[in-house]
């Protein structure tokens, strides 16, 4: 394997009220039932990434998966974050598909963190030989609260599963740092990737999902465990950005990701 480059999985998008990604003044949380109602609903896009390195492939969150009406449905997630706006070719494992990339051809499958829309497909990678990764606070929190789900975490998706984890900002692979940013979960974490051509990308997941989100000033979402930590992460991420001159890329802008080069088509590299 040559030079590093990474590839954005485009895989759909759910659909949700505004309010659940941008708090503004003013506006009230709908269900899909409503979603007519002035308060206005917009795609949310969902996203994976795989990095081709020189020492292995990584394939940073898994999405949503195909059953999600059914899963969800203890939760009532599905009724807030319908999965409702996605192809057939793009769920994950038609994406990865697209690039020859078969689950036992992963040296890691890293999660930013374990909510239901980055987790979802996680199962697919058991006993492939894959090692799975997550922050140690989030598996802590993940693993640890009572009953089959709390807020969006669902353990459905991830119980069972042996997860490796990692504390800090870490390097994983050459060039690809995980970066600790807290807030929207206990271990939420973002991905840095430096590239040869492209130079460094950030990956924030949650950690800011949309570009008006970033700032500044930041502002925060509705679904955000430690609005401090929040902040405090928020500002990290927009550091590292400005030392690094990275590209940074949100967890659920729709406008931005149009806008990427996504996989099978493009890669960055």
């Amino acid at each position: 394997m040559g030079a590093t480059r990474l590839h954005v999985l485009d895989c759909g998008a759910m659909s949700c009220d505004l309010t659940w990604l941008l708090l503004k003044a003013g506006t009230t949380i709908r269900s899909r039932g409503d979603r007519d109602l002035p308060a206005p609903w917009t795609p949310c896009p969902t996203h994976a990434v795989l990095v081709e390195t020189p020492d292995g492939l990584l394939l940073w969150d898994t999405s949503c998966p195909r059953d999600w009406e059914a899963r969800w449905k203890p939760t009532g997630l599905q009724e807030f974050f319908p999965y409702d706006r996605v192809e057939e070719e793009q769920y994950l494992d038609r994406r990865l598909g697209q690039l020859g990339v078969a689950p036992e051809d992963l040296r890691y499958v890293v999660l930013s963190h374990l909510h239901f829309d980055h987790a979802g497909n996680v199962r697919q990678f058991a006993g492939t030989g894959a090692r799975l990764v997550c922050n140690d606070k989030e598996k802590e929190f993940a693993f640890g609260f009572d009953g089959p789900f709390t807020g969006a975490h669902l353990k459905a998706d991830y119980e069972g599963l042996d997860f490796a984890t990692v504390s800090g900002d870490t390097e994983i692979l050459p060039g690809v740092t995980l970066v600790e940013a807290p807030g929207h979960t206990p271990g939420t974490m973002a991905m840095r990737v430096d590239l040869p051509e492209t130079g460094t990308m950030i990956f924030t997941s949650d950690a800011v999902y949309l570009g008006e989100s970033f700032g500044p000033p930041a502002v925060p979402a509705a679904i955000v465990a430690d609005l401090g930590a929040w902040y405090a992460s928020v500002e990290k991420i927009r550091d590292l950005a400005a030392r690094t001159d990275a590209t940074v890329v949100f967890g659920h802008d729709a406008g931005q990701l149009r806008s990427l080069r996504r996989s099978p088509e493009a890669y960055y590299s």
